[in-house]
C-alpha cells in the first residue's frame, strides 16, 4: 500500500470510513495501488483497471473500461453523458459497500479478465458527434471562437457539443453558448476549474468557495 493513499484517506473530512473500506476490498483483489490524478488508483500489470474518488453527496469505486462490463446487476453509473469508457459504482455508507462486497469483487475481476484479454472501448469520434447550427453561425460571426473551439481537446469539445444540443429550444441553445463564450476563449472546458485554487485541476475541488466567503 502506498504512503500517498494513506495520506490522502487520512486528510478526507467526509467518506473516509466508506473509501478506506474500499480500499481493502481492491487490495484483497490483487491489484497494485497507486496513486493518480490526487486519487488512489489500482492497476494490474501497470493497466489502470479502478479508482476510488469522492463526491459531495457519494463517494464511488470507478472503473476505467466499466463500459465493456457486463454489468449483471445494473448497478453501474456513467458520471456523465460525455464519460464513454469509465463506469461507476456509488455509495453513501459503509454498509451498503458490505452489501455489495462479493459484487464489488465480481466487477473488479471481470474488469480485470477485461484488460487481459486487451479489449478496448470504441470510443465515439467528436466528428460524429452533431454541432448545432447556433454553434456554427457564431463560428461564422467570429473566426476567433471558432479557433479556440478547434484548438480545446476532443473530450472539451464533446462536452460543450452535449451541453449545447441538449435543449430543444433554439433561444435556449444559444443562450448556452454565449455564456460559454469567455471559457472557450480561455481554453477551458465546461467544467474545468476557472478560479485558480483547485488542488484537483482542471477540476473542481470547490475551493472557489473560498472566494466566495470574502465577499
Amino acid at each position: 500500500m502506498k504512503p500517498e493513499v494513506d495520506t490522502y484517506l487520512n486528510n478526507l473530512n467526509k467518506w473516509q470510513k466508506e473509501l478506506t473500506r474500499l480500499r481493502e476490498i481492491i487490495v484483497d483483489c490483487g491489484l497494485n495501488e497507486e496513486y493518480k490524478w490526487m486519487h488512489p488508483c489500482y492497476t494490474y500489470k501497470e493497466k489502470n483497471i479502478v479508482l476510488i474518488h469522492e463526491f459531495k453527496n457519494y463517494c464511488a469505486i470507478l472503473f476505467h473500461k466499466g463500459a465493456l462490463l457486463s454489468d449483471q446487476k445494473n448497478i453501474l453509473v456513467q458520471q456523465t453523458e460525455n464519460t464513454q469508457s469509465a463506469r461507476q459504482i456509488r455509495f453513501t455508507d459503509v454498509s451498503l459497500i458490505e452489501e455489495l462486497k462479493s459484487t464489488i469483487k465480481e466487477y473488479i475481476y471481470e474488469a480485470i479478465e477485461v484488460e487481459k484479454a486487451g479489449l478496448k472501448v470504441k470510443k465515439k469520434k467528436t466528428t460524429n458527434f452533431e454541432i448545432p447550427e447556433e454553434l456554427n453561425q457564431m463560428f461564422k460571426e467570429s473566426p476567433e471562437f471558432k479557433k479556440a473551439f478547434e484548438n480545446l481537446t476532443p473530450g472539451r469539445q464533446r462536452g460543450y457539443l452535449l451541453h449545447f444540443t441538449k435543449p430543444k429550444q433554439a433561444k435556449t441553445r444559444v443562450l448556452r453558448i454565449k455564456k460559454s463564450i469567455d471559457r472557450i476563449l480561455e481554453g477551458y472546458g465546461l467544467n474545468d476549474c476557472t478560479c485558480g485554487l483547485s488542488k484537483r485541476k482542471p477540476n473542481c475541488d470547490g475551493s472557489h468557495k473560498q472566494l466566495e466567503s470574502v465577499k
